[in-house]
């Protein structure tokens, strides 16, 4: 706020209030207060939204919208753990497809499986779509 960076004000205002209205529905689960892993989801939830509102702005011709929710997007990763890069991520899912190869179910369902493994072990550290793009590749393979 001091150096007068809007954009960056604008962001950081927008995740603490999506981190207050998390923490205000698990309160009423009994939870106190949020944890690490959950502030991640937080931010990770709010990068999807401003991806997913960039590409409807740019479909709809609306490029400095969608210039806006990008910048905000930069702005709001520096905030999660460094991504898993995709050779990263390919190991772990060739790990998790070798430890359960013989009981690997066939299509969606392995695909399932696979997913819900992989997403365990990297969550917070890498996309949801990235990691099923990746599965698909090596599972077709």
């Amino acid at each position: 706020m001091k150096s007068k960076d809007v954009e960056t004000t604008s962001a950081l205002r927008m995740l603490i209030a999506a981190a207050h209205n998390k923490e205000i529905s698990l309160r009423e689960k009994g939870a106190a207060e949020l944890s690490d892993e959950q502030i991640v989801e937080v931010v990770a939830s709010e990068i999807k939204k401003r991806k997913d509102s960039a590409e409807a702005y740019a479909q709809g011709g609306r490029q400095e919208l969608a210039d806006k929710e990008t910048a905000e997007i930069k702005i709001l990763e520096k905030y999660l753990p460094e991504q898993l890069s995709d050779d990263e991520l390919k190991k772990i899912i060739r790990e998790i497809v070798a430890s359960g190869a013989t009981d690997l179910p066939a299509g969606e369902a392995g695909f399932g499986k696979v997913m819900g493994q992989t997403m365990a072990r990297v969550k917070g550290k890498a996309d949801g779509a990235r990691v099923g793009e990746l599965v698909k590749k090596l599972l077709v393979k």
